[in-house]
């Protein structure tokens, strides 16, 4: 069973006005991603989403679309459907970076697989290592105190165990709207920040220790995301357990954090490592670390969703229920692109167990959300 066709279709979908995530990035209004279809030559279809943003990976719809059409596609079309490695290796041989991109792509053909074969995707990456339900944490923007641990509150009352604060804007600031969600939420629900790369080594050292008393489970990317050695003195330094994530998108990045001591987490996931299958390699590069890793997200649709699913439920390393990932797209955004959504209730996801991803695409739907 072999690729026939890759088609691509940009689509916009808002954000819920009231979920909008300000961070030292800017604010996330509007989601614009490229949604993939691939054909075999027996009519399976595959399904695969580029969650691209442009600040964050410097990936866009349009870019996206062109390098999948122009390049990426041709290099697959007429490969078996479950050569993933030869796969990766080809759109590699004429691309580079890239990796939401070759994500959509390995994601197609993976759900493509599934689908022939009658099994979910976790079953093609060797089989389940825990339970379809996953709990997730929910990511407040940095706004004001008050308001953040008016948000906070909601999400603890919807069933969350972990929310992210996002900071690295300013540090006085930032400890002033993560001590209201401290007090708001209460001693025993966990609570993470997020700067994204916003603070300077000195500023991530000042903040954590005031942050201190808070007993955060971690602190992500507290300085930019090149700064690897930054990232190694803020962890000798502070007691939060830092995790890595914009420093971590490709093997290599995950090896040479391993090697400088730069994190005790990683946030994987398929978009940003250029495929689950990578995703799921640098999970077991850091295990033999001693470095646990968990999910980070994009702000994913429902395709995203069911992978970042997956690749939890078959990889030992991802560490689910101390890190709560954060599968949590779907609940951002105003539409779905799918006839039955992943479900998420209750500070849970729950991974579809159907064959492939598990989801189908409304493409009816689709076109009336293109770019």
């Amino acid at each position: 069973m072999n690729i026939k066709s890759i088609s691509t279709f940009n689509v916009e979908v808002p954000i819920l006005r009231e979920l909008m995530i300000t961070s030292s990035l800017g604010t996330h209004s509007r989601t614009r991603i490229t949604l993939l279809r691939l054909e075999t030559d027996d009519g399976t279809v595959g399904i695969g989403e580029a969650t691209v943003t442009p600040k964050w990976s410097g990936e866009t719809a349009w870019g996206a679309k062109a390098i999948l059409d122009e390049y990426l596609a041709p290099a697959v079309i007429g490969r078996p459907v479950d050569d993933v490695p030869g796969a990766l290796a080809a759109m590699d041989n004429v691309v580079v970076l890239n990796p939401f991109a070759k994500s959509a792509i390995e994601m197609a053909m993976l759900d493509a697989w599934g689908k022939a074969s009658g099994r979910p995707i976790f079953d093609l990456l060797g089989g389940r290592v825990r339970d379809l339900k996953i709990p997730i944490r929910f990511s407040l923007a940095a706004l004001a105190p008050d308001v953040t641990a008016a948000n906070a509150a909601r999400r603890v009352a919807w069933g969350h165990r972990t929310v992210k604060v996002k900071v690295g804007l300013n540090p006085a600031a930032d400890v002033e709207r993560v001590i209201a969600v401290r007090e708001a939420i209460g001693p025993d629900v966990l609570l993470t920040v997020d700067a994204n790369g916003g603070w300077s080594v000195a500023d991530a050292i000042w903040a954590l220790k005031q942050m201190e008393p808070l007993n955060l489970l971690l602190a992500e990317q507290p300085v930019r995301r090149e700064d690897l050695d930054g990232m190694a003195e803020v962890r000798s330094r502070v007691s939060t357990p830092v995790m890595a994530d914009e420093g971590v998108f490709t093997l290599w990045d995950a090896e040479q954090a391993l090697k400088k001591g730069s994190c005790d987490i990683m946030a994987v996931y398929p978009g940003k490592n250029g495929g689950i299958t990578l995703s799921k390699q640098i999970a077991e590069m850091a295990a033999a670390h001693g470095v646990a890793c968990a999910v980070g997200s994009n702000l994913e649709l429902d395709p995203g969703t069911a992978a970042m699913c997956h690749l939890t439920v078959a990889t030992q390393n991802i560490d689910s229920n101390r890190y709560h990932g954060d599968i949590l797209g779907t609940l951002y955004h105003s539409t779905p692109v799918v006839t039955s959504p992943v479900r998420l209730e209750a500070g849970s996801a729950y991974c579809p167990d159907g064959p492939g991803l598990g989801v189908e695409v409304d493409w009816d739907r689709v076109q009336t959300m293109k770019l």
